[in-house]
């Protein structure tokens, strides 16, 4: 089969695991779901090993292992597939990376609390899956930060870029943990641009209890926040995690949405946000036959939606030019007129930077020197 065609099944397989079955209410809601079992079923019985080595690397790069596959393990049992165990041991290998992963978070990030304000940012938001890093953000000053890190963790501080050097983040390496320590001290942002966001974040956050442990986590209004300046204004691709973690963070009914347009717009980031709010909304009523429901501002501040999103490379890719290029003017002419001049300048550099990363992935396949 086709690659392409078979990534396609696998994620539309994903989609309908995570979001054609993520229904509860009235025999309206129930027709929809019969009919997404079926297709469930019928895809997986037509499955062969490639297809489901496919599909496990597609969930892994997607952090959904932990919330699709339970589902698609039971219809494969129910069907007496011959691969069900292996189903199964990818499960088990996956919860006990995290399991891993939360034993060395939870003491970093106590740890980094002499520093100042530690926050766990976007790792988290996909429980109970966990990132591919651990992210954080701090409050302290970097040297201290990486002090604690090197004295008590015996991190290596991986070689810094160019985008991480304007950004104000380090990554570390912690031996026996697989997964890279990411920290953002003092500012968020592709370019360290926000700090109107961290302010919010420090004064707002909360604490979240997860595999018997307690971490910092940001506020609901802050992770949407976050998560925008991630997937619309540095990656311009949506994973399957950030759809079904911004779906139910809608459906939970915690949003404060005038605190959210009021943060947005003085970060200059309330285009961008609704944008991803309506996008997310349209990927999943493909799914369920419903949009999110999402206030009026934000539907009508969205500059576009889900129509524009393509499948190519493993995800769900945003437009850069020139609807994402737009996004990034509308932040700098904001903090423009802001007088936050520091954080301007700090923006202007980004389309240079694009242009020299996109130049370097030309010549060398990897642009990693530069962001």
């Amino acid at each position: 089969m086709d690659g392409a065609k078979n990534s396609t099944r696998c994620l539309t397989l994903l989609s309908q695991l995570l979001l054609g079955l993520d229904r509860s209410g009235d025999s309206d809601s129930r027709a929809p779901r019969r009919d997404c079992m079926d297709a469930i079923t019928a895809t997986i019985a037509s499955f062969g090993p490639p297809d489901f080595g496919e599909l496990w690397g597609l969930a892994a790069s997607h952090h959904v292992i932990m919330r699709a596959f339970p589902e698609l393990h039971r219809v494969m049992v129910a069907q007496a597939n011959q691969w069900s165990e292996a189903v199964e041991r990818a499960m088990e290998k996956e919860r006990a990376r995290i399991e891993h992963a939360l034993s060395f978070l939870s003491p970093i990030c106590e740890a980094l609390s002499d520093a100042g304000k530690v926050i766990v940012i976007k790792s988290l938001d996909h429980w109970r899956d966990l990132g591919s890093d651990l992210d954080l953000y701090s409050s302290g000053a970097s040297a201290d930060v990486t002090a604690i890190m090197r004295d008590r963790f015996k991190a290596r501080l991986e070689e810094r870029s160019w985008g991480d050097r304007l950004a104000n983040k380090w990554n570390f390496v912690v031996p026996g943990l697989p997964e890279l320590v990411e920290v953002h001290v003092g500012r968020l942002g592709q370019t360290g641009e926000q700090v109107t966001v961290t302010n919010s974040l420090v004064r707002r956050a909360g604490t979240a209890q997860l595999g018997g442990y307690t971490f910092p986590v940001p506020a609901p209004e802050e992770r949407l926040i976050i998560s925008t300046l991630q997937r619309m204004y540095r990656h311009f691709y949506l994973r399957l995690c950030d759809v079904v973690d911004t779906a139910r963070l809608v459906e939970s009914g915690a949003i404060d949405y005038a605190y959210l347009n009021s943060l947005g717009r003085s970060a200059g980031l309330w285009d961008g946000l609704a944008t991803y709010l309506v996008t997310v909304s349209g990927y999943v009523k493909s799914y369920r036959g419903d949009d999110l429901p999402l206030p009026s501002p934000v539907m009508d501040a969205a500059r576009f939606g889900s129509e524009l999103v393509s499948y190519r490379r493993k995800f769900l890719r945003i437009p850069i030019f020139p609807q994402a290029a737009k996004l990034y003017a509308s932040e700098w002419t904001r903090l423009l007129l802001n007088g936050e001049l520091q954080s301007t300048l700090r923006l202007s550099l980004l389309p240079p930077l694009a242009a020299a990363a996109a130049l370097e992935f030309k010549f060398t396949g990897t642009d990693k020197g530069i962001w």
